[in-house]
């Protein structure tokens, strides 16, 4: 066996009998003990990093964060100085934040892995000369896979044996449409990737058609993996990790503002350099959100575990955001408005009578391909019991999605046919003659006017209706995608898959929670118009594929956000219309499970599919649902609503609390004799106010936070941020003058008081900014109201305990306290009349934009 730098990837010009010599394999497939010896030395067949590698840049990346690193380098400098016990202790409160956001992380993503298992690709390889399936992980060098229409090719492979297999390749050589591959003879070294016929690429999927193939190199040693690696792929931002990135923006303006002027004066009023450096890197800690990247983390883990308790599976994080923002939904209306059970419900000749010999042509198309196994095809078998004489495949041209047919020759003792069944236009079109009773022909010409009536009147029933057609074939010659002329039409099969019985209340549950369904088919106009009536659409607003091609951008645009059923779309043409959708400023899920539907699932901002779905649909998806109900997506939804309010709250509280503090020292230092808290002490409230919040993943929802889709909106953010930071700061001024004139206060008294009422008071506030209803009418979750309650204890005792001398603080006569109470009583209630006056301010505010807008919009439809 060579080592894993000497295989080359050079596998088209090899043969077979090199390409087992070349991995050390053979026809059997691999034993298992070799099979987990590979796996050791070529590692799990993926192109991510190793878990090792991630936890450690995980455990790092706490300490990223500029203004952390210079506060590390200046309390090193400040113990050369002789001030080693306050380094020690700013250095111990650092590790332990960090180590806290770190903990936190580490267990979001392990919950995360065990959730992925759930849904992890498989596909089936031979071993010890039995067919088993595994994880795509655990495919190694030698191993021999069987493929099949759907699947995802799990390395790069030497084709053994195929059968009618087309490869979608798209992204490997930019060629839109399948390609077709085969074994053969070894291919010159330096054929062009897109000629390599041969050889099948991870990450590159099965269209229709089967084969067996060894695989020669997986993971990083892949084209795919070399090009993951060259271009350093990364997923596209969503919508809230756009804001979350801007909203640091903001931050980090704040603070560098803040840290350059709070120490610029400091030094100006001859304070110490070392102190006053100091102070304005721990008041910048301060400020900054450490915490947000772990707590986000642990809100969409919380969220996606109890997601997945709902039947929904979380593959990407973020995407639990997206659904909660999500406001358009695009489905395919099989399994999700339907019962997803295709049923034949009759094969009819052209005059629309039931006809024996139209099933038979029918079921010896459906029964005798190779190609993906679709439910039309299984409803065809599972109806037709054989009495025909015995019928042998000779070939078949495989369905694809531009025309719209699948060809089969088969052939008995007497004769040999081609019988092609398909959409009725793509069937019509390559005929020449109709088929009438007693097998009388006649010109398609004059019968064709009276077959697309019937197909109306079939499809305005309800029913999908196909059409088949044959013709006798020669055996001396290969029939071709040139031969499919010149056929004998012969009748229709009429196909109905019915609506779920409670579609009609999931469709008004989902537009009582803000969220449009639109229903993208290929099927035709017709059958998809009496489907949505079924299911209680009233008027369905209904755009086609060939009208869609017609219209502009702009139009198109338009038109799109009003449509509430795509028709007759090709599989382009899904994808076409979810990017629309996106760029009118929508937030766009697609539901999809086909082959076809793996573009329309990378483009929308959440794509969802189905545990039953094809490897490279199940692939393509955010989110993978363990049953095709959409009532178990209204579940999703739900909870993606959920995880992004509790993810706000803990923006909110940073930008109040936080910032008041923060501001309130800034200011005191500049009149104060002494520093308003030592670094230090700082960091410490940093450390405790930061705990209660880890509980916030727990927290309860309000109902009105579910009722409509959630978007980041940095503008209210930072209106939110200056009002109640501002009002913070009122307090602690109060604060400050309680300390200074009443009690007149020293420097370890007033730094040990106002310690004591900024932890207190910013702990008690995140119960109040935390819901938009009055604290009484949304009470805290319980592990939030407990982490509330210790905190606090702490902060009151530890002025008694041993501790207080590490931290210069002092007992504080009873008097103070009593004060203190009242100031943070008043505060709370203050905050809770700014809080009602804010948000009636703010809905006034964006009801005259509404208006606005309506008003600019009849405006520019009267120009």
């Amino acid at each position: 066996m060579e080592s894993k730098s000497n295989i080359e990837n050079s596998l088209w010009n090899l043969s077979i009998e090199s390409a087992y010599r070349k991995v050390a394999g053979n026809a059997n497939g691999l034993d298992d003990i070799e099979a987990v010896r590979r796996l050791k030395q070529y590692g799990p067949n993926s192109i991510k990093s190793n878990a090792n590698s991630s936890l450690f840049i995980l455990f790092i990346s706490q300490f990223k964060s500029p203004i952390t690193i210079l506060l590390i380098v200046a309390a090193i400098l400040s113990a050369c100085l002789g001030d080693i016990s306050d380094t020690l202790i700013i250095l111990f409160i650092l590790l332990l934040s960090s180590l806290l956001g770190f903990w936190q992380e580490k267990g979001a993503t392990n919950a995360v892995k065990e959730l992925l298992k759930m849904v992890r690709l498989k596909c089936r390889v031979i071993r010890n000369s039995i067919s088993k399936e595994i994880a795509v992980e655990e495919v190694v060098p030698g191993d021999i896979v069987t493929l099949s229409a759907g699947d995802i090719i799990p390395g790069d492979c030497l084709i053994l044996d195929s059968k009618d297999l087309f490869v979608d390749e798209a992204a490997f050589t930019g060629e839109t449409f399948p390609v077709e591959k085969y074994s053969g003879a070894p291919l010159p070294a330096n054929t062009v990737l897109s000629k390599r016929s041969n050889t099948l690429f991870m990450g590159a999927s099965v269209i229709s058609g089967k084969a067996t193939a060894l695989v020669m190199t997986t993971g990083k040693q892949t084209e795919f993996g070399k090009i993951s690696v060259n271009l350093q792929l990364k997923a596209p931002e969503t919508d809230f990790e756009i804001g979350i990135r801007k909203f640091g923006y903001l931050l980090m303006e704040v603070t560098l503002v803040l840290v350059i002027i709070i120490f610029g004066i400091n030094v100006f009023l001859h304070k110490p350099i070392l102190d006053s450096f100091l102070f304005s890197l721990a008041l910048a800690v301060g400020l900054t959100p450490q915490l947000l990247p772990a707590i986000i983390s642990v809100n969409l883990s919380t969220g996606a575990k109890r997601m997945a308790k709902l039947q929904v599976i979380v593959k990407r994080l973020s995407s639990i955001e997206n659904i909660g923002s999500m406001n358009i939904l695009c489905s395919d209306k099989t399994g999700t408005i339907t019962e997803g059970k295709v049923n034949l419900k009759d094969t009819l000749d052209i005059s629309g009578k039931h006809n024996d010999k139209v099933l038979q042509y029918a079921w010896l198309n459906a029964s005798m391909q190779h190609g993906f196994r679709n439910p039309i095809d299984e409803a065809i078998c599972l109806v037709y019991k054989e009495t025909a004489p015995t019928y042998t495949a000779k070939s078949e041209i495989p369905y694809d999605f531009i025309r719209k047919r699948l060809t089969i020759v088969v052939q008995s003792e007497s004769t040999d046919l081609a019988i092609t069944k398909g959409a009725l236009n793509s069937i019509l079109s390559i005929c020449s003659h109709a088929e009438i009773s007693e097998g009388k022909l006649l010109d398609l010409s004059d019968t064709k006017a009276a077959i697309v009536q019937k197909y109306e009147e079939l499809s305005q029933a309800g029913y999908r209706t196909l059409g088949v057609a044959y013709k006798p074939f020669a055996e001396t010659s290969t029939f071709t995608r040139e031969d499919e002329k010149e056929m004998i039409f012969l009748g229709f099969i009429t196909l109905f898959d019915p609506p779920k019985a409670n579609v009609e209340a999931i469709i008004v549950k989902l537009n009582t929670l803000g969220v449009k369904l639109k229903i993208i088919t290929g099927d035709n106009a017709l059958v998809a118009k009496s489907l949505a009536l079924q299911a209680g659409i009233k008027d369905p607003k209904i755009l086609t594929g060939a009208e869609l091609q017609k219209m502009t951008k702009a139009a198109l645009m338009h038109q799109a956000i009003h449509t509430d059923i795509f028709a007759e779309v090709e599989p382009n043409q899904k994808e076409h219309i979810i990017f629309l959708l996106k760029s009118s400023g929508n937030v766009v899920g697609f539901m999809g499970d086909g082959i076809n539907d793996a573009p329309a699932l990378h483009t929308a901002d959440v794509g969802i599919s189905v545990d039953t779905a094809v490897d490279v649909a199940k692939e393509a998806a955010d989110i993978v649902l363990l049953s095709q109900d959409l009532d178990v997506l209204i579940n999703g939804i739900i909870e993606g609503r959920k995880t992004f309010t509790n993810t706000m709250k803990y923006i909110f509280m940073a930008t109040s609390a936080n910032f008041g503090n923060m501001f309130s020292m800034a200011g005191a230092s500049l009149f104060l004799p002494f520093l308003p808290l030592l670094p230090k002490q700082i960091l410490l409230t940093n450390l405790l106010t930061d705990f209660p919040e880890m509980a916030i993943a727990t927290d309860r929802v309000d109902a009105l936070n579910i009722e409509a889709p959630q978007r980041w909106d940095l503008t209210f953010i930072r209106k939110f941020m200056i009002v109640f930071g501002l009002l913070s700061s009122i307090f602690d001024f109060l604060m400050f003058a309680i300390l200074l004139f009443i009690f007149h206060a020293k420097e370890k008294e007033f730094q040990t008081a106002w310690f004591t009422e900024s932890v207190i008071s910013a702990t008690l506030i995140v119960l109040v900014v935390r819901t938009k209803l009055s604290f009484f009418k949304s009470l805290p979750g319980k592990y939030l109201s407990i982490a509330t309650v210790v905190i606090i204890l702490v902060v009151l005792v530890l002025p008694f305990t041993p501790l207080s001398t590490w931290f210069d603080f002092v007992k504080l006569p009873p008097l103070l306290y009593l004060w203190m109470f009242l100031l943070i009583t008043i505060y709370i209630l203050s905050a809770e009349i700014v809080k009602h006056l804010f948000y009636k301010y703010m809905i006034k505010n964006y009801e005259k934009k509404i208006e606005k807008s309506i008003r600019n919009h009849k405006r520019n439809l009267r120009d």
